[in-house]
C-alpha cells in the first residue's frame, strides 16, 4: 500500500473511513491539491511553492440533500489512469460519500473536480464553487454586458477583456469563462468549466464576502419563454425557477477546472477542454470534412465588375461558388435570407436554392445554410408552450433530413444566446440529429463546452468578439472605442482554451488606429493586412471563414493564394512565445509543412522566431520559407505588406518586426 501511494503521489493523512484531509499531486510532482472534508468540502492548489488557490469551498444544494456539506467519506480511491482521454497523464482521487462521489484530478497543467450522483429525480437548487486567491491579483475579465432583451442570462458569449484587480470587478456583474488571474512569478490561473452536458454553463462573479475571491453562478432553469431578443431571433425566458437543473438519473456533473501555467505561452497548446470532454459518440467520422468557407454576410454581398446586381440571389451565390472553386475552398455559406423568417421549410423566392446546390456539387463545393436556433427546433409565432415553446425533435429531424437529401453540407445555427440546462440539452439534440444526417455544424451564440468532442461534426463555435464587430465599432476621439488588436492577442490564450472560435478573419480593407471607423456596408479591420493573414494559422477554426468579398480577394490574389493554402486542422502545435494582451507567436505542423504566425497589439515590436523549435528532430539543414510581413509603411498604410520567398537555415533565428496592430506569417517547407 505504501509503495502504491508513493507511485500515485497521493498521500492520505488518515486511512480511516472518516478521513478529513487528502493530498493529490500531479504526475510531475509540481502541482498539488489539498482537500479537506470537515464541515464544508474545500480544495486548495499550489504549484512549485506558489499558492494558486487558498482553501475554497465547493458543494451542491439539492432538494434531496446536500453534497459537500457535512461529508462522511466512506472510502477514498486513488488511481493513476495512464492517460486522460487518450492524452495527458493525471492522478485521480475519488471520495465516495454514500449516494454521491467527488472526483479530483491533478494534471501537470491543471486541477479539476466534479460531483457524481447515484440518486435521481431531484433538483439542483444551487451549486457553490469558490476560488479564493491569496492576494488582490489582476484578472482578465470577460463580462456579460449585452443581454438579449434585458434578460440577465441571455447573452452571445462575446466580450472584450477588462483587465482589473479582483477587488475592482463589478460586484453585480456576471463574467463568462475561461477567466485568467495573474499569479506571482508570471504564472496564471485560468478558471473554466468543461464537459458540460444536460446542465447549465458556469459564470463567475466577484465574491461579495472576499475581495480576493470569485464565485460560480449558474442560469436558473427556464419555465416559460417567448420569441424575442435581437430581431426576434431568440427564445427568451420570461420566467425562471428557483433551481438550476433537474436530475432524472444517476449522472456525472460537469468539471470545474483551474489551469496553471508558468508562462502565458503554455496556454497556447493546452488541451484541457478536450481531456475533460465526453467521449466521441460518432462511430464513423470519415464524412466530417473541415475546410475553408467563402462567407457572404460580413462583406454585405458586395461584388464589383459583374454584370448582375449583387445581393441575395442565384447569380451572386454562383459567383461565390466559382470563387471557392478557383481558390480551393471547400464551402460557401448562404447566410440569413434563403428561407422564410418563420420556417426553414419555406424557401425564399429570391434565389433558386436547388439549382445552387446542384451547381455547387458539380464543382465540388459544399453549401452550408444559416438558421436561427428557434427555427431549427421549430419554435414559431403563435406557439404557446412552456420551455421550448413548441420545440419539436420531429420537426428538426424533418428539416435536417430534407436538406441533407437536397445535398447541403451543414448548418450554421445561430442565436442560441443561452446556456441554461434546456439550451445545453437542445445543443446536444441538434448535434446528434445533424450527425445522423451527416451534416456539419457551426454553432453561434454559444461557446464550446465539450460537446465538440462528443460530436466532432460541430466544427466551430462563435462566442468570440470577432471581425463582425468592426462593422459597428464606434469611433471615440482619434480612434475606435475598443482595442481589437489587443483582444486578438488575448483571445487565443483564453477563449481558445475552451475550443475553436469562429472569428471570421480575412479583411482586405485594413486600417491603422487613427484611420479606422465602423462601416456596416463597407467594413474594415483594425490593424494590418498581415495581422489578418496571421489569424489563419493562429486561430483554431476547423471551419474557417474568408469574410471579405470574393472580388476584393481577387484584386489581392497574392494574399488570397497564401490564405487558401493554410489548413484548418493541424498535426502539431508549438508555442514560440507571447504574453496575454501583448503578442503571440505560434507554429503549427501539417504533414511535413510548418505554418508560423505572429501578431501584436497596437504596440510595434521586434521579436525573434527560432526555427530550431520546429526542426529539432529533423535532419534537414535548410528550409524554404514563403513569408508575408508588415510593409515598411504599414504603420501609416495598414494594407502595406512585403512578400518574400527565401531559403533559411534549420537553426536560424529570424528577426521579425511587427508594425502597430501588425502581423507576420510564413509557410515553411522541410
Amino acid at each position: 500500500m505504501r509503495t502504491l501511494l508513493i507511485t500515485l503521489a497521493i498521500v492520505l493523512s488518515c486511512m480511516t473511513a472518516n478521513a478529513e484531509e487528502y493530498k493529490l499531486t500531479s504526475p510531475d510532482g509540481k502541482l498539488a491539491v489539498s482537500i479537506e472534508t470537515e464541515q464544508v468540502l474545500t480544495w486548495a492548489i499550489t504549484h512549485e511553492g506558489t499558492t494558486v488557490l487558498m482553501p475554497s469551498g465547493l458543494w451542491m444544494e439539492t432538494d434531496a440533500g446536500d453534497m459537500g456539506l457535512g461529508m462522511e467519506v466512506k472510502k477514498a480511491y486513488p488511481s493513476t489512469p495512464s492517460k486522460g482521454m487518450g492524452k495527458a497523464p493525471y492522478n485521480e482521487l475519488t471520495l465516495r460519500c454514500g449516494d454521491y462521489n467527488v472526483v479530483f484530478r491533478a494534471y501537470n497543467d491543471a486541477a479539476a473536480y466534479r460531483f457524481e450522483t447515484k440518486k435521481k429525480d431531484f433538483k439542483v437548487q444551487k451549486e457553490n464553487s469558490f476560488f479564493n486567491f491569496e492576494a488582490d491579483y489582476k484578472a482578465f475579465v470577460p463580462y456579460v454586458n449585452d443581454n438579449r432583451g434585458g434578460e440577465r442570462w441571455c447573452y452571445s458569449f462575446e466580450s472584450y477583456y477588462d483587465e482589473v484587480a479582483l477587488s475592482k470587478m463589478y460586484q453585480d456583474s456576471l463574467a463568462i469563462s475561461p477567466l485568467a488571474v495573474s499569479l506571482p512569478d508570471g504564472k496564471k490561473a485560468v478558471i473554466m468549466d468543461a464537459g458540460v452536458e444536460d446542465y447549465p454553463g458556469m459564470y463567475l462573479m466577484r465574491d461579495k464576502n472576499n475581495d480576493n475571491a470569485l464565485m460560480a453562478a449558474f442560469p436558473p432553469y427556464p419555465t416559460e419563454t417567448e420569441i424575442g431578443g435581437f430581431s426576434r431571433l431568440n427564445i427568451m425566458p420570461t420566467k425562471r425557477a428557483d433551481y438550476i437543473a433537474i436530475v432524472d438519473k444517476a449522472r456525472e456533473f460537469p468539471w470545474r477546472a483551474v489551469v496553471v501555467t508558468s508562462n502565458d505561452s503554455e496556454l497556447l497548446n493546452c488541451d484541457i477542454a478536450q481531456r475533460l470532454a465526453p467521449e466521441c459518440r460518432i462511430k464513423d467520422t470519415s464524412w466530417i470534412k473541415p475546410g475553408k468557407v467563402a462567407w457572404d454576410w460580413w462583406n454585405n454581398l458586395n461584388l464589383t465588375g459583374v454584370d448582375f446586381e449583387a445581393g441575395i440571389n442565384t447569380n451572386t451565390y454562383k459567383y461565390f461558388i466559382d470563387f471557392a472553386r478557383k481558390n480551393n475552398l471547400e464551402y460557401i455559406i448562404i447566410d440569413e435570407g434563403w428561407s422564410s423568417p418563420e420556417s426553414l421549410m419555406e424557401l425564399s423566392d429570391k434565389m433558386d436554392l436547388p439549382a445552387l446546390i446542384a451547381y455547387a456539387k458539380e464543382r465540388g463545393i459544399g453549401i452550408i445554410l444559416w438558421s436561427s436556433w428557434r427555427n431549427m427546433i421549430g419554435v414559431c409565432e403563435g406557439a404557446k408552450k412552456q420551455g421550448y415553446e413548441g420545440a419539436s425533435r420531429e420537426y428538426m429531424d424533418k428539416v435536417m433530413d430534407h436538406y441533407a437529401q437536397m445535398g447541403i453540407a451543414g448548418f450554421k445555427v445561430d442565436f442560441f444566446d443561452r446556456d441554461d440546462q434546456i439550451a445545453i440539452s437542445s445543443a446536444y439534440e441538434v448535434a446528434e440529429c445533424a450527425a445522423r444526417h451527416h451534416l456539419l455544424l457551426d454553432l453561434h451564440g454559444l461557446k464550446p463546452f465539450g460537446i465538440q468532442h462528443a460530436y466532432p461534426n460541430i466544427l466551430n463555435f462563435e462566442g468570440v468578439k470577432g471581425l463582425e464587430n468592426s462593422k459597428w465599432e464606434p469611433r471615440v476621439g482619434n480612434g475606435p472605442l475598443h482595442d481589437q488588436p489587443r483582444y486578438d492577442v488575448t483571445a487565443p490564450y483564453l477563449r481558445m482554451l475552451a475550443g475553436p472560435m469562429d472569428y471570421t478573419p480575412g479583411a482586405m480593407s485594413n486600417a491603422t488606429r487613427d484611420q479606422f471607423f465602423g462601416n456596416n456596408d463597407h467594413p474594415m479591420s483594425q490593424g494590418t493586412r498581415v495581422h489578418q493573414m496571421a489569424m489563419y494559422t493562429i486561430f483554431n477554426a476547423p471551419l474557417q471563414m474568408l469574410a471579405d468579398s470574393p472580388t476584393k480577394y481577387e484584386k489581392e490574389q497574392e494574399c488570397t493564394d497564401f490564405i487558401s493554402q493554410i489548413p484548418t486542422t493541424f498535426d502539431e502545435t508549438i508555442a514560440l512565445g507571447g504574453e496575454i494582451g501583448e503578442y503571440i507567436a505560434l507554429a503549427k505542423r501539417k504533414g511535413d509543412t510548418w505554418y508560423i504566425a505572429a501578431m501584436t497589439n497596437w504596440k510595434e515590436r521586434d521579436i525573434t522566431i527560432d526555427l530550431s523549435a520546429i526542426t529539432r528532430q529533423s535532419p534537414v539543414t535548410t528550409l524554404t520559407a514563403n513569408i508575408f510581413a508588415d510593409g515598411r509603411n504599414a504603420h501609416r498604410e495598414a494594407t502595406d505588406y512585403k512578400h518574400t520567398t527565401k531559403t533559411v537555415g534549420a537553426n536560424e533565428k529570424l528577426s521579425i518586426h511587427l508594425a502597430p496592430g501588425g502581423g507576420w506569417t510564413a509557410v515553411v517547407k522541410m
